[in-house]
């Protein structure tokens, strides 16, 4: 087996990171519930990949997900840092003073449980009676649904209040003396000046030598970065002793952040604060992994990527659910079980490891480290009729400042189609699938270099607390059913069980915009003569030399993507 160990650093990480979780946690339930769809009973998925056995003090079993999550203190609002399934002890006070200045106190009152939360609680104190008592009443709460959704919609503040899952006390770490009430923590300078990995550094590292330790045969990490603010500093740190550390072990780093601005009005010196944040967090991020996906829209609602979705971009549980959506679907390959040539017979098709993956995409031609996103959510049912579009036509990208319709005779693609349904309804084949694609390729104007596509019959499941931003003209089951009625209330678990999902990693020169605005605006704001953004640079920590450094590897970049100049003179 090769285990995957996941990392989440910062707010939006881990918004994005509990909807995650959540969508394995709906796959373990619907693989053993006698009454739901056959198609979730036999996934040939191996859950070990994400997840870790153990068991409490009390030898009470346990499969929790093998992760290390960091956020800021506060940041987990009726949780407690050490979960929820072993007993937290009382910290013992310290007779030694190492402190003689002054001291100012920071507390918070704990956050109630909501009522999504209440009833998880109820069912587990039930489960474990009926368990005891050999009995077999239901629920007994008078919460229903509809009560839960709606609290859900209108009060979500942190992304516990949606977590259905358990977690390992060695998973969740707050960073100490920073709060989440503290507006300041939006630049990467903050986020140098507010953590000192001497400081805290040795205990995460514990805590991931902790899930790495146990694996057998670790196949990389999974790492999620809310690089809106100081927490890029904070990753790029964890990464850089990531690859001290596990030198032979891949990273596969997804940047995340919400739609929006980052303030509101933008003064210019907010602005050229904000640009220099944008190029030094990405530079340095990249250089400590071997494949970066930028993703976060500035406003997801009016992209195309939601013509299906009703996303309100204020609110995180929102986006963070699609995005969360997409990254589910990128990584169904990197845990299914290899299958022989009879792929009929098979629920899926097309394992591969994140080395394979970062290979593939990165390691081969041009080598460019830098992917687009795209996701089709849901995806179209495979009919083939001449005004339907096929799975490749409704992807859209979810990274930013990417190009549409580019051609690019070196693009790399890694495709994950699950769920799809067939014209009468059904879930099509993996035999199916891949015909319709293969089919949809030759028809299209531009095709890659290489595809490599996945497939699972299973489809994304709609666990309870997924937030209501299906559109009324999608389905039970993801399929469309008439057009958009424009007055009508959204969708969410209630109306909709599953959807078929197509997601994709493209390397292509599609992403030249991004890093070309990034170069330009080092360069411009913090680099060039008598530059406006020197001196913040300078209070970030940053010298002439690395500064430098940084312009030389973001023009790697884009020269590795911009196509050959021929000139017309001969030598």
């Amino acid at each position: 087996m090769k285990e995957l160990v996941t990392i989440q650093v910062g707010n939006y990480a881990n918004f994005v990171g509990s909807h995650f979780w959540n969508f394995q946690d709906e796959l373990l339930g619907l693989a053993s519930d006698p009454n739901a769809d056959l198609v979730f009973k036999n996934q040939d998925l191996n859950m070990d990949v994400l997840y870790r056995s153990g068991e409490t003090h009390q030898g009470i079993p346990t499969y929790t997900p093998r992760l290390v999550s960091i956020n800021l203190r506060g940041s987990l609002g009726s949780m407690s840092s050490h979960g929820t399934l072993y007993k937290e002890s009382a910290p013992t006070p310290s007779d030694i003073l190492t402190w003689t200045g002054g001291v100012s106190t920071q507390a918070y009152t704990p956050h109630n449980k909501n009522l999504f939360l209440q009833r998880l609680y109820e069912e587990e104190n039930l489960s474990t009676v009926n368990e005891n008592t050999g009995s077999n009443n239901g629920s007994h709460s008078e919460c229903q649904d509809k009560d839960i959704i709606e609290s859900l919609e209108n009060d979500v503040q942190f992304w516990t209040d949606y977590s259905k899952v358990h977690y390992h006390p060695r998973s969740l770490y707050e960073l100490s003396g920073v709060w989440t009430d503290v507006d300041e923590f939006d630049n990467y300078g903050n986020g140098t000046n507010s953590f000192s990995w001497s400081s805290q550094g040795e205990e995460i590292s514990d805590s991931l030598r902790f899930f790495v330790e146990e694996c057998d045969h670790i196949q990389g990490f999974q790492f999620l970065v809310d690089d809106s603010g100081g927490f890029s500093a904070v990753a790029a740190e964890f990464l850089e002793n990531i690859a001290d550390e596990y030198k032979s072990t891949p990273v596969l780093l997804y940047t995340v952040r919400g739609p929006g601005p980052r303030a509101s009005p933008q003064s210019r010196k907010r602005t050229i604060l904000g640009d220099l944040h944008d190029a030094v967090s990405f530079s340095r991020l990249s250089s400590y992994c071997k494949l970066i996906v930028p993703v976060g829209l500035p406003s997801l609602s009016k992209s195309k990527a939601s013509k299906f979705l009703r996303i309100e971009d204020e609110k995180h549980y929102h986006s963070s659910a699609v995005y969360a959506a997409a990254l589910h679907s990128i990584s169904l390959p990197f845990r299914m079980l290899p299958v022989g040539p009879t792929t009929d017979a098979c629920s899926v098709s097309g394992a591969v490891d994140v080395h394979g993956v970062i290979q593939m995409l990165s390691g081969q031609g041009r080598q460019n480290i830098v992917t687009v996103l795209d996701v089709a959510m849901p995806a179209h049912a495979l009919n083939g009729g001449p005004n339907q579009l096929s799975l490749l036509e409704n992807l859209q990208p979810l990274t930013p400042q990417v190009v549409e319709d580019v051609e690019d005779m070196q693009a790399i693609e890694y495709m994950t189609v699950h769920g799809a349904l067939a014209p009468g309804g059904h879930h099509a084949s993996v035999s199916e699938v891949k015909d319709k694609v293969d089919a949809a390729s030759l028809r299209a104007n531009t095709r890659p270099l290489f595809r490599h596509l996945s497939v699972a019959r299973a489809p994304l499941p709609i666990p309870l607390p997924f937030p209501s931003i299906f559109g009324n003209h999608v389905g039970q089951h993801g399929e469309f059913i008439g057009s958009e009625m424009t007055n009508s209330s959204s969708k969410g678990s209630i109306d909709v069980y599953s959807i078929p999902m197509a997601a994709r990693l493209r390397s292509s020169n599609a992403v030249l915009p991004l890093l070309e605005s990034k170069l330009q605006k080092l360069h411009r704001f913090g680099i060039e003569r008598g530059a406006v953004g020197a001196e913040i640079l300078r209070s970030w920590g940053f010298g002439k030399e690395e500064l430098e450094e940084m312009e030389e590897m973001l023009s790697k970049m884009v020269s590795t993507l911009c196509p050959p100049h021929f000139s017309s003179d001969s030598d």
